[in-house]
Order: structure tokens, then C-alpha cells, then sequence
């Protein structure tokens, strides 16, 4: 039973994040009508900060912690906001009146660039 319960939570815990991203895409279709293949690279990239942040804040906070744990989300958080906008600025906008086919080629661009 006991594994059950841990599968259980394991399995809950892992389609959370998949129904984030998959929000983050619909959102983002929703709104600039494209489809953003760097999303989950973005996110990849948040992944990779906040497991290089984590050791760099234990002689501040102790980790485990739920403090320790709220300042890595944050911080991770913040670098793919800035990550985020630094596309939209460098890649997206300058394409704003552009056909839909070439804003696609460059999310695909951007994607493969930040892999």
C-alpha cells in the first residue's frame, strides 16, 4: 500500500507539470496566436538554474527547507521571466507584422538555438 501511495503521488506530482505546460501553451497561442516552441525550453532552462541555484543558497538557508525551497522557486522563476522577455524582445516582436510562417521558423529557430 505504501507504494501505491508514493506512486500515486509521484504520478500526480509529474501531470501537474505536464498540465502547466501545456496551460503556458494554450495561454500563449491564446494570446499571440503562435505557437512558442522555445516554452519548454524556457522551462528547461528554469530546471537547470534552479539545480545550480540550490547549492549556492545552503550556507545562507539551510536546505531542506520550505524557505530554502520558495527561494530557489524564485529565483528560478525570475530568470525565465527574464529569459522569457529576452526572446519576446530579440526574436518575436521585430516579427510582430510578419506572415504567421515566419514567426513559426523562428520559434523553431529559438528553440533549437536555447537546446
Amino acid at each position: 500500500m505504501e507504494w501505491f501511495s508514493q506512486q500515486l503521488i509521484n504520478g500526480l506530482a509529474l501531470g501537474s507539470i505536464y498540465a502547466l505546460i501545456a496551460l503556458g501553451y494554450t495561454m500563449v497561442y491564446g494570446v499571440l496566436r503562435f505557437i512558442n516552441f522555445a516554452h519548454s525550453d524556457v522551462l528547461m532552462l528554469g530546471a537547470y538554474a534552479a539545480f545550480f541555484i540550490a547549492p549556492a543558497i545552503q550556507p545562507l538557508v539551510p536546505l531542506p527547507s520550505l524557505t530554502g525551497a520558495l527561494l530557489v522557486t524564485l529565483v528560478s522563476a525570475l530568470i525565465c521571466a527574464g529569459i522569457g522577455i529576452l526572446i519576446e524582445f530579440l526574436a518575436y516582436r521585430p516579427l510582430r507584422s510578419r506572415p504567421k510562417l515566419t514567426v513559426l521558423i523562428t520559434a523553431i529557430g529559438v528553440s533549437l538555438f536555447i537546446e
